[in-house]
C-alpha cells in the first residue's frame, strides 16, 4: 500500500511541475521571445491597442459608438449607456452589447440620436459609426470610417485633409493574409499618428484614453 501511495504522489509531483510550471513557463517563454508587444497586451505609451478608447473631441479620430453619443456615460445622472467599454447592461468591469434587435424601439432612437450627433460634428456617417460593435471594445474602424471624418479632425486641428488622407492610407490594414476579414484601421494607432503629424508644427501631448 505505502508503494502505490508514494507512486502516487511521485507522480502528482511530476505532472503539478510539468504541467503546472514547466509547460507554462514554456509557454510563457516563447510567447515573450517571438510575440513580446502581443503577449504584454498591445499596449502603447497610450493605451492598448487591442481596447477601444472613448475619443469624445472632435480633434481625434473617433472610434465605433460603444461609448459616444446616446451610449455615453453620464456619472451625475447615473447613465451608464448602452455599450459602455467598462459597462456592460448597467454592471461595471463588464463588456458586451445590449443586443437590441431590429424592431428595438431603443435601437432606433439610439442610431437615430448618433446620426445627429456625427451631422452636429460635419460628418456624414457610415452604418459602423451608428452601430455599436458586439463587443463593445472594438478598437478597429474601416478606412471609409475614418476617412468621413477628416472634415471634422480638419476642422479641429488645422491639420490638412490631403495630410490626413495619406496618414489614414499608412495605418490601413488589408485583409489577413489578402483574403479573410476587410480592411481596418486602429483608432489608437491613427490618433498617435496624428498626435505626432501635430509635433511637428506645434507641441502637444498625445493622445489619452479620455481624450477630450
Amino acid at each position: 500500500m505505502l508503494i502505490h501511495l508514494r507512486r502516487a504522489i511521485v507522480l502528482s509531483l511530476l505532472s503539478m511541475i510539468v504541467v503546472g510550471f514547466a509547460y507554462a513557463a514554456a509557454g510563457t517563454g516563447v510567447a515573450q521571445a517571438l510575440f513580446p508587444f502581443q503577449a504584454n497586451g498591445s499596449l502603447t505609451a497610450h493605451g492598448s491597442t487591442l481596447i477601444g478608447q472613448n475619443w469624445s473631441s472632435p480633434r481625434w479620430f473617433h472610434g465605433r459608438p460603444d461609448d459616444t453619443g446616446p451610449y455615453a456615460t453620464n456619472t451625475a445622472t447615473g447613465v451608464v449607456g448602452g455599450d459602455n467599454p467598462l459597462v456592460a447592461n448597467g454592471v461595471h468591469g463588464q463588456s458586451g452589447a445590449t443586443n437590441l434587435g431590429p424592431r428595438s424601439r431603443t435601437l432606433l432612437a439610439d442610431t437615430r440620436a448618433l446620426v445627429r450627433y456625427w451631422h452636429h460634428l460635419g460628418v456624414s456617417p457610415t452604418p459602423d459609426l451608428v452601430t455599436t460593435s458586439g463587443s463593445g471594445v472594438d478598437p478597429d474602424i474601416s478606412p471609409l470610417d475614418a476617412l468621413v471624418q477628416i472634415p471634422m479632425v480638419a476642422r479641429a486641428t488645422g491639420v490638412a485633409p490631403s495630410a490626413l488622407r495619406a496618414l489614414i492610407a499608412r495605418h490601413s490594414h488589408g485583409p489577413q493574409f489578402g483574403f479573410l476579414g476587410a480592411s481596418y484601421v486602429d483608432v489608437l494607432r491613427l490618433n498617435e499618428g496624428l498626435a505626432r503629424l501635430e509635433s511637428r508644427s506645434t507641441p502637444r501631448r498625445g493622445p489619452s484614453r479620455t481624450a477630450s
